[in-house]
């Protein structure tokens, strides 16, 4: 027998199949061809898996696309309930006694010092027995805004039945006398009625108008909020002794100091404020010692000063009414600023307001004159005589006033009759009769 020349021996050739194997290997075949029987047939074995296909229905929507719409149903539901609460809550809100401002005492104001309760309740006070949510703050706050002392204001609501009102009150800087009237000014020009609560010490500023824009007089407030500082900076407060401030000309900045020894008008030009003032504070004393009255100090010019100029640039101002006059007064405006000069072009005396004529002077003046003629002949001729010896030496003088001859002539046959008081008084200011 030959040897086999590869190293390996085969399984089969050690073990060689027996029949037990041989006889499962056909079994395994058999049972293999059994599957491959048609599937239609009749008999089956019951043991065996249906081999029969059933027809499954499929949906006309992929399986994505439906998980998609089922969530979009939830979400519209949940949409739908939410909006149906909300609508109760609505209706609710809007028409139950819970939400409504019953009174001014659920109005709370904070901030007031100068603003009155009443200037906010007539803003607020529509808005009492309104439902809280229907208020217009917006609105409410620009009408507050409007107030003069107001400065900003916020409104603010609070559930259920309560409103807020914050206000920030303007800080006045001096007084503005403004035709017949003095009020206080805010460095933005904004001008607010006097209180009776505070008292200031500020100068009081002139120039301004009632009918001008706050954009001309805002220029006008920087200018004086430039002069007091530069005349505050050293520490030395001269700006507590100014009475007035006339800003009607920028490039000409005049003040009014109110001096013990009488108040003088000095012109500090557009700069410079607190050297040309201290210029005045040193010499003001010496001035005053080589002329007679000392009115008016003019140190715009450098290296010139012009002591007692022309006024004829001065503010004609309207008098004060004397209502306004006390209230200005208890507000705490110096005493030189309450009177009311007048220009040197401007200084005529006024006119009388009725004027009595010779007969309203002294009515019973004539009868008495024709009661003494009729009894008394020869006095009507003595006083004839002296009448025509008046004439005679009244042709030798000089022609006097018309108003005096007048005069004259009037009890000229009263026969030593006495004048009334009135005629009396002229006759004095006129000066005695020749």
């Amino acid at each position: 027998m030959a040897r086999k020349s590869s190293p390996t021996i085969l399984q089969e050739e050690l073990y060689p199949p027996s029949a037990a194997h041989l006889r499962e290997g056909d079994a395994r075949e058999d049972i293999d061809d059994a599957r491959l029987l048609d599937l239609d047939a009749d008999e089956e074995s019951p043991f065996l898996r249906g081999q029969k296909r059933v027809s499954a229905r499929r949906s006309t929507l992929p399986k994505k696309t439906a998980n998609n719409l089922l969530w979009a149903a939830v979400a519209a539901g949940a949409i739908c309930i939410a909006g149906l609460g909300a609508a109760w809550l609505y209706h609710y809100g809007e028409h139950s006694w819970r939400f409504r401002v019953e009174s001014s005492d659920n109005i709370e104001v904070t901030g007031m010092q100068n603003v009155s309760k009443s200037q906010i309740m007539e803003v607020m006070g529509s808005d009492i027995g309104r439902n809280i949510f229907f208020i217009p703050l917006a609105q409410q706050k620009a009408q507050l805004e409007q107030i003069p002392w107001v400065e900003s204001a916020s409104v603010m609501r609070f559930v259920p039945n309560r409103l807020k009102v914050e206000i920030h009150e303007r800080t006045p800087v001096a007084f503005a006398r403004v035709g017949p009237r003095m009020s206080l000014i805010d460095a933005g020009g904004t001008l607010m009625e006097l209180t009776p609560k505070h008292k200031y010490s500020f100068p009081v500023i002139l120039g301004m108008n009632a009918g001008e824009p706050l954009s001309t007089r805002a220029p006008r407030m920087k200018t004086y909020a430039e002069m007091v500082r530069e005349l505050d900076s050293s520490g030395g407060r001269y700006s507590q002794d100014l009475s007035e401030v006339d800003l009607s000309d920028l490039e000409d900045v005049k003040v009014r100091v109110n001096d013990a020894a009488g108040d003088v008008l000095v012109h500090l030009g557009s700069s410079d404020y607190l050297r040309r003032y201290k210029i005045y504070v040193t010499h003001a004393q010496g001035w005053r010692q080589q002329f007679q009255k000392l009115e008016s100090v003019d140190l715009r010019y450098e290296n010139q000063i012009i002591v007692n100029p022309e006024l004829q640039r001065t503010v004609k101002t309207t008098a004060l009414t004397p209502v306004a006059a006390k209230a200005a007064a208890a507000a705490g405006v110096k005493p030189a600023a309450l009177v009311t000069r007048l220009p040197p072009h401007d200084r005529t005396l006024p006119k009388p307001a009725f004027e009595l004529t010779e007969k309203k002077l002294d009515p019973k003046a004539g009868a008495v004159t024709k009661k003494a003629a009729a009894t008394k002949p020869k006095v009507k001729k003595t006083a004839a005589k002296g009448k025509a010896a008046a004439g005679a030496k009244k042709a030798a003088q000089p022609a006097r006033p018309v108003k005096s001859v007048v005069a004259k002539k009037s009890y000229a046959g009263s026969a030593g009759s006495k004048p009334s008081a009135a005629v009396a008084k002229t006759q004095a200011a006129q000066g005695p009769s020749q």
